[in-house]
């Protein structure tokens, strides 16, 4: 049964996790639109995107797709658990680690609201919308009073915490796609009065039809062409989380980013533009061509960036495309088969990928998934290649990634973070040594202008000093603690 046929069957009894997930509460919010009036903080009905007719209220999950993996339904309740002891960064660090980081800190007070309100999963996406919805009354408010840089900062946070709304939705619901409405309508007025010029693009998915929708960042005072990095985000992600509000470490260097709603991100998915073990590849080869035919882009100064799942991504990007001058990664996903990501952490994440790959069964997502290696790659890769990782990444085992440099001949650096987890957080190394962005920033931008790089390995240990080794000599350091 299609998804759409799903959302229309009637349900006849309300599900005991969902009435204790509040869920009911957000019928009251009206996220779906303006079909029934003002919603509950009274913006008019003509202001929201218009709606799909009868609406079905609770944000949840169908039972469906709750039941498509083992993991998810013997731990639901452990899940839970472990929210309300950690809180809703029990996975990865979207609060202060990335909302944050794209907002500011004019966001701190919602996420402390945030981190009080969330005791289990049912709560995220709600909870999300709520603080979505109160930045876009702000930001109305602000636009009718003529205040363009207060709305422009209102309608970009609007924008964020509604992606962040859509996150723990898997699967294709009128919710998911009313949040998504919201998203691009507070998104677009951030175009609007944004410091910058921000082009809403569409590229070609190969010669499927299909159009993957993406946001071309273009630095202010620019002169002539410029180069440019195209963003790659992991599980989850989206074209809105490749450019922060103020201070963007690539666009203050003068570079250009492009986000895309690659393979099974954001909207993409929405258009049944599915991630498979090589959708990124056919991606890669459209949107290069693009962005090389772009009158604002030096089609010679190009380079790629790759965050978590995007690790993979792009280096299968840059093994069949000799002219990038670097691929950038950080938070590495070299694991095969991806079993850690899988089945040694949250449920979430497979649940997850399966809606992004379109698949039903976990039988089909392990026969799909389970041969998925990119180690094989870097005998292909041409350009220079940049590491950025934690030692004790617990979604990808560091040694996996050590194999694959093994095979890239090219001019490679690895900076490694003593203690770090994948998201190169929650260590002393972290917090003392080089800010991973920056560092990533500084290295883009000195191979988009051509200059040359040597190959070496950076250790930050817990004081934040730098130990510059051989890839050799730091392998044998792995099983090593303090005897060297």
């Amino acid at each position: 049964m299609s998804d759409a046929k799903k959302s229309e069957t009637p349900r006849k009894a309300v599900e005991r996790r969902e009435f204790l997930g509040g869920a009911a509460s957000l019928a009251g919010a009206s996220l779906i639109g303006g079909a029934k009036g003002p919603d509950w903080f009274g913006l008019p009905a003509a202001a929201m995107p218009p709606a799909s007719p009868a609406p079905e209220p609770p944000p949840v999950m169908s039972a469906a797709t709750e039941h498509r993996t083992k993991r998810w339904q013997e731990q639901r309740w452990l899940l839970d658990a472990v929210i309300q002891v950690i809180g809703p960064e029990w996975d990865e660090g979207r609060l202060n680690g990335q909302i944050v980081d794209l907002c500011g800190p004019d966001v701190l007070n919602d996420v402390a609201a945030f981190r009080g309100r969330v005791r289990r999963f049912n709560d995220l996406a709600r909870e999300f919308a709520r603080i979505g919805l109160h930045r876009e009354k702000m930001a109305r408010q602000s636009e009718d009073r003529g205040n363009t840089i207060a709305a422009r900062e209102e309608y970009f946070s609007a924008a964020i915490f509604y992606m962040y709304a859509m996150w723990p939705i898997f699967e294709k619901t009128r919710e998911l796609l009313a949040l998504n409405d919201r998203k691009n309508a507070c998104y677009a007025k951030y175009i609007q009065f944004a410091d910058h010029e921000i082009r809403d693009v569409q590229i070609p998915f190969g010669n499927t039809g299909k159009m993957m929708p993406g946001y071309l960042h273009l630095p202010p005072n620019r002169s002539g062409r410029v180069p440019v990095v195209w963003d790659i985000i992991g599980v989850g992600g989206t074209r809105e989380r490749s450019s922060t509000l103020y201070g963007d470490k690539l666009r203050e260097r003068g570079i250009a980013t492009l986000g895309l709603d690659g393979p099974g991100h954001g909207e993409s998915v929405i258009r049944e533009i599915f991630v498979t073990p090589t959708s990124w590849m056919d991606a890669g080869r459209s949107v290069l061509e693009w962005l090389r035919s772009q009158n604002e882009i030096d089609p010679d100064r190009i380079a790629l960036s790759g965050t978590s799942m995007g690790t993979a991504y792009s280096t299968q990007i840059a093994s069949m495309d000799s002219r990038l001058k670097g691929v950038a990664t950080r938070a590495m996903t070299h694991e095969p088969g991806l079993h850690s990501l899988f089945e040694m952490d949250s449920p979430s994440w497979k649940l997850r990928y399966m809606y992004m790959a379109g698949l039903q069964t976990e039988e089909e997502m392990d026969k799909t998934w389970g041969s998925f290696s990119v180690l094989n790659l870097g005998s292909k890769i041409k350009c220079p290649y940049l590491t950025v990782a934690g030692e004790d990444d617990q979604l990808s085992r560091i040694e996996y990634t050590y194999q694959m440099l093994d095979n890239i001949s090219a001019p490679k650096q690895m900076l490694l973070y003593e203690g770090a987890n994948h998201g190169v957080a929650q260590a002393a190394s972290t917090a003392n040594g080089p800010n991973p962005r920056t560092f990533i920033a500084d290295w883009l931008k000195e191979r988009l202008d051509g200059k040359p790089m040597e190959t070496k390995h950076m250790k930050v240990d817990a004081a934040g000093n730098v130990h510059e080794s051989s890839f050799e000599d730091a392998k044998k350091a792995l099983s090593l603690i303090f005897l060297t």
